[in-house]
């Protein structure tokens, strides 16, 4: 994380930089007050009562666990190096995702998002950074599971930064009129948040085996860089989840936020994702043997 994206997200939370320089979640969590805002409350409290009695708290717990095995084990993929075929590191950990993505799917939760969720917007966006930073549940959980303060920073500056980009994902019920495809069959923002990242993980077995030749330290670190993000985000999304059956350590505006931050964070880390490791330049690749 750049100094330059740790001012913007000091001047998107309206607070001042830090005489170190270092901008970081407990720092924030010091500097911002509780600011009430009734519309998290209510769009918080809409998602409780729609989707009560639809998700199974058993299930959901064990699959969060799952995934923070997971998240542990990245640095061990790192340094396994390029995988060998297809079903190889990378697929594991995506695995308790798709369970719990199949669970989500089956109760309507990612319906339920969209229809008590807005598109994302700078306001909703600061709205929601703001109350992750106070969410001390949030904050300790991402801590048991392994990110350290400056991974916990970055995906607060994932949320914060890009409104412009996130902005690009639509709700599927706010999709004008007009488009050049079937809306239809578009699903749900928060599904494909979800789905799109698990997807861009599991493929990484398969490209990284393909493309060894040309692969540098910089783009495996990207790699798992960009993994745990995309499980972080994940986590963030299944500790909500858990929320909604379990002892509601989370206020009605935290779980909004929650939800929020969970899915721009998978969408964040799949796009660079996608442009740091997938789509490999001649100026990023590793220089040929040939020449």
């Amino acid at each position: 994380m750049t100094a330059a994206e740790q001012r913007d997200l000091a001047a998107v939370l309206g607070v001042d930089d830090p005489s170190d320089g270092a901008v970081t979640w407990a720092g924030l969590a010091g500097q911002i007050e509780p600011r009430s805002d009734s519309s998290f409350a209510s769009r918080g409290e809409a998602i409780r009562a729609d989707l009560d009695g639809r998700l199974e708290r058993d299930r959901l717990e064990r699959e969060r666990a799952n995934i923070a095995d997971a998240i542990g084990r990245v640095p061990a993929v790192r340094d396994g190096g390029v995988p060998d075929g297809m079903d190889g590191p990378y697929t594991a950990l995506a695995a308790p995702g798709w369970r719990l993505y199949d669970h989500l799917l089956e109760a309507g939760f990612f319906e339920s998002l969209d229809e008590n969720l807005p598109r994302f917007t700078a306001g909703h966006i600061e709205t929601t950074v703001r109350e992750l930073v106070l969410a001390e549940p949030l904050s300790s959980a991402l801590d048991g599971v392994g990110f350290d303060e400056a991974e916990k920073t970055a995906l607060l500056t994932d949320v914060a930064n890009n409104s412009e980009r996130l902005a690009r994902w639509v709700p599927s019920n706010q999709i004008p009129d007009g488009v050049e495809f079937e809306t239809a069959t578009v699903p749900p923002l928060h599904q494909r948040a979800m789905g799109g990242a698990l997807l861009w993980i599991r493929g990484l077995d398969r490209h990284l085996s393909q493309y060894g030749v040309l692969l540098t330290d910089e783009i495996l670190d990207d790699a798992v860089r960009y993994t745990k993000a995309m499980l972080g985000g994940l986590f963030v999304t299944a500790t909500a989840a858990c929320d909604l059956v379990g002892d509601r350590r989370l206020t009605d505006e935290q779980l909004t936020a929650a939800f929020t931050a969970g899915s721009a964070v998978q969408i964040v880390a799949q796009e660079e994702l996608c442009h740091s490791v997938f789509y490999i330049t001649d100026e990023m690749r590793a220089p040929s043997e040939l020449r």
